[in-house]
Parts: structure tokens; C-alpha cells; sequence
């Protein structure tokens, strides 16, 4: 397994790479750029514009910034700084990351915990009322947009029924304190785990049904093994293997989904830092959140199929081999 693990974080080097090469292509591809913002303005002169371009090293062809940049990632592990703010982008992303990480993994415990919940409730109660009321009630918060999801809920609970804060991660000018944070990380948490809820819950309930028919839950019970021992033991604990690959591969979905949900309720996270970044054409910082972002997910993959060594011995053997 350890040799798996290492053979595995050695791919991630070239996927970085690949990430790296394409989205430096396609910022370099978007019509305009970090001095855009200048030449809209009448007052700056057509040689202030190029000077500017010549400070940022923009006037250079594309492989040779792309060359620069990489250069100073691999030897220095230097971003750059922001052409915006000048700021360097390592120290906005260490700054923002804790951010997002705590929302990604409050979202991602309440979905997992929910969806758990949904899923053996509806594999259990097979073409009953209970699984039609609840394969109707996942269908429509799947199809509400998670923008709209997120103003209706700042709407009810922040406005009207004054429950949660409307956004941030604490109140203005009062000393920090859980309970506060708690009571600002709860809503967006909850808009961005509901989605990704409903969409597991839904996958597990037929994966598990699947599983309870297998002739193996057959034989489990007629030896006389209780029920609750049948279907959590043997029904989830295989049904959840196919489930970890959807989890998986839902992470740069959260990533993407944080960006809205992070917009909507001010959450200092990197989403709303990608967003800011992307809208003013700053090109180190996209870079900085694209690399970083990637890396996570790769780890996130990575422990993914050490789960399925966990959970499944055919694939811990696989793993092996």
C-alpha cells in the first residue's frame, strides 16, 4: 500500500503541470488583462498602458511568461504577487484557505451525514410513501439553481426569522467567540451541503438496493444474523464503496459550488478570492487558487482510494499488486 501511495503522489506531478499549462493558456486567451482596467480610463496614455504591460512582463510572448512563472513556483514555491493588490498570492491564499477549508469540510460532513440518512431511509423503504417523499424532495432541491437556493435562505433565516447571520464569518466589531462563528458558518454550510445531499442520497439508495439483492444478504439472514448487522455491515458498507467515487469526483463540484455560496454570504474564502481574481483579470492569483485547488483535489482522489482498500479488500489487494 505505501508503495501505491507513493507511485500515486508522484502522478500528481504531471497532472499539476497539465492543469498549470491549460488554464495559463486560456487566461492568456480571454479578450483583455490586468492593465484592461487602465485603458478604459481617457486620462491614461497608450504608453502608460504599454509601461504597465512591461512591469507585469505582459509584452513577453506567452511560453516565456508561462516558463517564468513555472520557474518561480518550482524553485522559490513563489506565486507571484497580485497584479491588483500587490500582495503576493501566497500569502492571500494561506490567508483564505483555512476559510474554505472550514466550509468545504462543514458542508461536506453535513452532506455525507445527510445523504447517509436519505439514502438507507429510501433503500429500506422501496416503492413506499416514505421513498416517494423523499425521492420528490431530493429532486427539488437538485433543481433549484444554488444561487437562488442560497438568497432564499439568507431571505428566511438571516431576514425574516432572524435565526443565522446574513453573512460574513463573524459580526463587525465584536470580539471573536464559537458561538458567533458557528451561528455565520451554519446557513452557507447547510446551502452547500443540501445540494450534494440529495444528489448522494439518491446515488446510495440505489446502489443499495442493489446490494440487498444480492444473494449474499440472502444468506446473511437466513443464518439468523440480525437485521440491522444485515444491512449495515454487509448492505452499506458495499454500497458505499461506488458512493466514494461520486463523493470524489463531487469535490471540485463543492470547490466550484463554495465560489457562489461564498459570494452570496461574504464568506472570506477562496472562492470569492478566485471570483475577485478572475473578474479583474489577475492572472497570478488565478493561477495560485487553480494549483492549489488542484492539488487538494488529488489528495482528495488519493484518499478516496485508500478508502476503497479500507472498505473493499478486492481493492486493497489491487493495490498491491
Amino acid at each position: 500500500m505505501i508503495a501505491y501511495i507513493a507511485r500515486r503522489l508522484a502522478g500528481i506531478v504531471p497532472v499539476l503541470l497539465l492543469v498549470s499549462v491549460v488554464c495559463f493558456a486560456l487566461l492568456h486567451a480571454i479578450p483583455g488583462g490586468p492593465e484592461s482596467v487602465y485603458a478604459e480610463n481617457p486620462r491614461v496614455r497608450p504608453d502608460d498602458v504599454a509601461r504597465i504591460r512591461s512591469n507585469f512582463g505582459l509584452d513577453r510572448p506567452v511560453p516565456v511568461q508561462y516558463a517564468l512563472w513555472l520557474k518561480r513556483v518550482v524553485l522559490h514555491g513563489d506565486f507571484g504577487v497580485s497584479y491588483t493588490t500587490g500582495v503576493p498570492v501566497s500569502e492571500m491564499i494561506a490567508e483564505r484557505l483555512p476559510a474554505t477549508l472550514e466550509l468545504m469540510g462543514s458542508a461536506l460532513a453535513i452532506a455525507l451525514a445527510m445523504g447517509l440518512v436519505i439514502g438507507v431511509i429510501s433503500g429500506l423503504k422501496r416503492r413506499t410513501p416514505v421513498d416517494s417523499l423523499v425521492t420528490v424532495g431530493s429532486l427539488v432541491v437538485v433543481s433549484i439553481p444554488l444561487f437562488w437556493l442560497g438568497i432564499l435562505s439568507v431571505m428566511l433565516f438571516a431576514v425574516h426569522w432572524k435565526i443565522f447571520a446574513p453573512g460574513g464569518s463573524g459580526t463587525l466589531g465584536a470580539p471573536f467567540s464559537i458561538a458567533d462563528h458557528l451561528r455565520h458558518l451554519v446557513l452557507p454550510a447547510m446551502v452547500l451541503g443540501l445540494f450534494f445531499a440529495a444528489t448522494w442520497g439518491r446515488f446510495l439508495r440505489e446502489t443499495l438496493a442493489d446490494v440487498l439483492d444480492e444473494d449474499y444478504i440472502t444468506v446473511a439472514r437466513a443464518k439468523g444474523l440480525r437485521d440491522s448487522v444485515v444491512v449495515f455491515r454487509h448492505g452499506v458498507r458495499n454500497a458505499l464503496v461506488p458512493v466514494i467515487t461520486v463523493v470524489t469526483m463531487s469535490i471540485p463540484v463543492m470547490f466550484t459550488g463554495s465560489v457562489v455560496v461564498e459570494s452570496i454570504f461574504a464568506w472570506p474564502g477562496m472562492g470569492r478570492l478566485f471570483y475577485e481574481g478572475l473578474v479583474r483579470h489577475d492572472y497570478t492569483r488565478v493561477m495560485g487558487i487553480v494549483l492549489v485547488s488542484a492539488l487538494l483535489v488529488s489528495v482528495f482522489n488519493l484518499l478516496a482510494d485508500c478508502l476503497y482498500g479500507i472498505l473493499d479488500p478486492r481493492a486493497r489487494s489491487a493495490a498491491k499488486a
